[in-house]
């Protein structure tokens, strides 16, 4: 369940990358729509860093790196 909601996570992280894009060459001047898409990408990216530290911090994600 908590590797799902990372997935579901990045990929909204994703989609508001992309339509942040299409905000900065489509709008105009005055606009702030691509200022809200940077605070949610941001948001996003702060929640999907807060549920990954979460999941090692309560054993539900483990590393099996050989290192």
């Amino acid at each position: 369940m908590l590797k799902a909601a990372i997935v579901l996570l990045l990929l909204a992280t994703i989609a508001s990358l992309f339509s942040g894009l299409v905000f900065l060459v489509k709008d105009d001047e005055n606009s702030t729509r691509l200022l809200k898409a940077l605070t949610i990408r941001v948001s996003l990216a702060a929640l999907t860093l807060g549920l990954i530290t979460w999941g090692f911090y309560s054993g539900q994600l483990v590393s099996h790196a050989p290192w």
